[in-house]
Order: C-alpha cells, then structure tokens, then sequence
C-alpha cells in the first residue's frame, strides 16, 4: 500500500470516529425535526469548513460552471441525512446504523454503472450474508412493528444515497479543492432543507437539542465527512466506506453507554452478519 492511500486509511479511519458520535447527537436533538436538523447542522458544517478553507487559503468562490454538478450531489447527501436522522424517529440506533452500512453493496452495484468498475466477484455470496443479517437484525426483534419498519426502510433508503454521494463525490476530486468542494456540498444541503425544515419547524428549541445540532456540524458533517470526502479521493470509495461500517460497533456501543438501549443477541449477531457479508464483497 502506498504512502497516498495509508493517508486515505487513515483519514477514513478518523471519519469513522467522528461519524460515530451522530445517532446519539440526534438523539438528544430529538425535540427538532428531521427537517430542521439537517438544515442547521448543514448551513453551520458549511460555515465551519469554509473557515478552515479560508484558513489554508482554499478559494470559497465556487465558478458557476461547477454549481451544475455540485448541486445534484447536495441533492443527493440531503436525502442520505434526510432519511438517516428520520430513521432514528422510529427505529433503535442498531437498526439505523447496521442498514445504512449495507451502502458498500450498493457500491458495488453503482461503480459498476456509473465508474466502470467491474463487481467484485464475491458480491452475490456477500450480499446474501449481509441480507440475512438484516432478516436476524430485524426479523428476531420482539419491537418489531409498523414504525419500526419504516425506520428500516428510511436507514436503506439512506444507504442508497449515501452509496451515490460518495461515487459522484470521488468524480469530483480533479475538478474542486477538498474543502471548497464539501463546503459547496453542505451549503447545497443546508439550503434545500431550509424551507421545509421551516415549514415543520418545532414550538421549543431547547438548549441541548441546539447544542446537539451544534455538535453535529462540527464533529460528524465539518470534521467526518470532510475527512471521508479526503479518503474517497485517495482510495476506491468502497474502502473508506467499509472502514466507515464501524460507525455501527461503536454507534451501539456509545447508545449502549449513553441511551441505555440494550445489546440483544440479535442485535449482535445480525450487525456482526451484516458486517462481515459487506466485507466479503470488498475482500
């Protein structure tokens, strides 16, 4: 491995770290809506990298001509967080995590079409562990019920668009500075969030909630997904994103420590299933 991409190792190890720290911050911005959450921490991600962007002298002016392919891919990061925080609405922070890291299979499948790459050739087998982790995740749940499956609907649904975020993203390592380019990227998903995150805007914004959103725009959205877009153009995006999948260990470990939702067998041995099915496609 070359020096370049034990960088992109890295820094997408260190992403995960950060990414880590999300589905409890959501929690406790619980009082907030979906809505208003995504918008906030979006527009304040954008204000932060664009200080560090100023700060190492990275040009914050975005030409009109790349507005054209950075907007779609805000477009498509707003329903990743969209659906991701909304998941956490009616689902355990388990569920939410371990299906939105069944993105690496939805790699496999896009690289194919929109990079060119062949599959890899452990896809089928993989993608029938990691689905059968999902049925011991969710089909040996005793919660299990009508708004519980929509949350896991909304966490796949998240994986897809975090799968596409991240190939359009590496389309783009050429054509924009880091940080101009995920400033633009946050800015894009902050402002179209912001009138609906208006529209279902909550009666009270208490103190933690906004500290939480607060929290979320510097640690997960400003440092993670900066140092995941810096990993996505050193390495093929299907690396940083299965290093990424760890968000899920350490996810129900912190909402184990911090929210008190318990561990069951199921939960383990579905992730733990999940996991290693999306790892075997990548192997």
């Amino acid at each position: 491995m070359t020096r370049d991409e034990l960088t992109g190792v890295a820094q997408a190890a260190a992403a995960t770290a950060c990414f880590s720290t999300c589905a409890i911050l959501v929690r406790w911005a619980g009082e907030l809506s979906p809505m208003e959450v995504t918008s906030l921490r979006m527009l304040l991600g954008a204000g932060f990298v664009g200080l560090a962007a100023w700060a190492v002298r990275e040009p914050l002016r975005i030409p009109a001509s790349e507005w054209v392919r950075i907007i779609p891919i805000g477009l498509v990061a707003a329903l990743h967080f969209l659906c991701f925080i909304a998941s956490l609405s009616f689902t355990s922070v388990a569920h939410a995590l371990t299906l939105t890291y069944t993105a690496p299979l939805f790699i496999a499948a896009l690289s194919r079409l929109v990079l060119k790459e062949p599959l890899p050739r452990r896809t089928l087998p993989g993608s029938l562990v990691t689905l059968t982790g999902v049925a011991v995740l969710a089909g040996f749940e005793p919660r299990l019920d009508r708004g519980m499956l929509w949350g896991d609907a909304l966490a796949v649904a998240a994986a897809a668009c975090y799968a596409l975020y991240s190939l359009l993203g590496r389309r783009e390592r050429a054509r924009l500075p880091l940080l101009t380019y995920a400033g633009g990227v946050y800015l894009v998903v902050g402002l179209v969030t912001s009138p609906f995150a208006a529209a279902f805007a909550s009666s009270t914004h208490p103190a933690r909630a906004l500290a939480a959103v607060c929290a979320m725009a510097l640690v997960p959205s400003a440092l993670g997904h900066t140092l995941y877009n810096a990993a996505i153009r050193r390495l093929h995006p299907s690396i940083p994103n299965l290093i990424a999948t760890q968000e899920v260990t350490l996810g129900i470990l912190l909402a184990w420590l911090l929210l008190g939702e318990a561990i069951t067998w199921n939960v383990a041995a579905g992730a733990l299933l999940t996991l290693l099915g999306v790892g075997l496609v990548l192997w």
